[in-house]
């Protein structure tokens, strides 16, 4: 069954919904069972990349209207993240000192892609989700800033058991959190300017599992 955009009978759209939910929620439960009970956690950890990749596609696939001025938002929050992380890793101006591992595959400059990817992910679904509230552009750019920092509030606890990333000296600094909620902020606002529709239906149960998965790992 394919998902796209384009226009369905409401039966239709449903069920394209509860098969893209469903494989979300597939995901992360044998990612999240494997991780936490299973002897061989490198077996799960192999398939982060494609969760990672499954969930970009999905929620893409519930974006209305994916024109040019979408895929320039995309763009460019990847790239913003990218040199975030390469500064971070290169020089420990940002974020602290730290050090990628291999979970999430290859690396440029120390920096592995997929974490540009995470970036847009955690943007667009903080984002997608502060859009629901009627207030006014600052009030949700400042919303999805804030759901983007307690997302890596529950990343953190578990990123160097699972080999993710690593703090010099296994500490955490607060400086991590504070930049974490300078460059939302300023993804936010990007999020919040670009003039695209800000509504899919995917992304509270994504940001929701995600947040869940995490959170829930840092107890085992």
């Amino acid at each position: 069954m394919e998902l796209t955009n384009l226009p369905a009978a409401p039966a239709a759209s449903t069920s394209r919904l509860r098969l893209a939910q469903g494989l979300v929620l597939l995901f992360h439960l044998t990612g999240f069972l494997g991780l936490a009970f299973s002897k061989d956690q490198g077996f799960y950890l192999r398939y982060t990349p494609l969760t990672l990749l499954l969930s970009a596609g999905l929620l893409a696939a519930f974006q209305p209207e994916r024109g040019l001025v979408f895929w320039l938002f995309v763009g460019q929050t990847f790239l913003l993240g990218m040199v975030a992380e390469i500064v971070g890793t290169n020089t420990g101006l940002l974020f602290g000192h730290y050090t990628y591992g291999a979970t999430l595959g290859p690396q440029y400059q120390h920096a592995p892609w997929l974490i540009g990817l995470n970036w847009v992910l955690i943007t667009y679904l903080a984002g997608t989700l502060a859009a629901y509230l009627p207030w006014p552009a600052a009030a949700r750019v400042l919303v999805g800033a804030v759901l983007m920092v307690g997302f890596d509030l529950c990343m953190e606890p578990v990123a160097g058991r699972y080999d993710f990333w690593h703090w010099t000296g296994e500490v955490i600094p607060l400086r991590n959190f504070r930049d974490w909620f300078i460059l939302a902020l300023l993804l936010q606002t990007l999020f919040v300017r670009t003039p695209f529709p800000k509504r899919n239906s995917l992304a509270p149960l994504v940001y929701l599992v995600q947040l869940l998965f995490f959170f829930l790992l840092g107890f085992r």
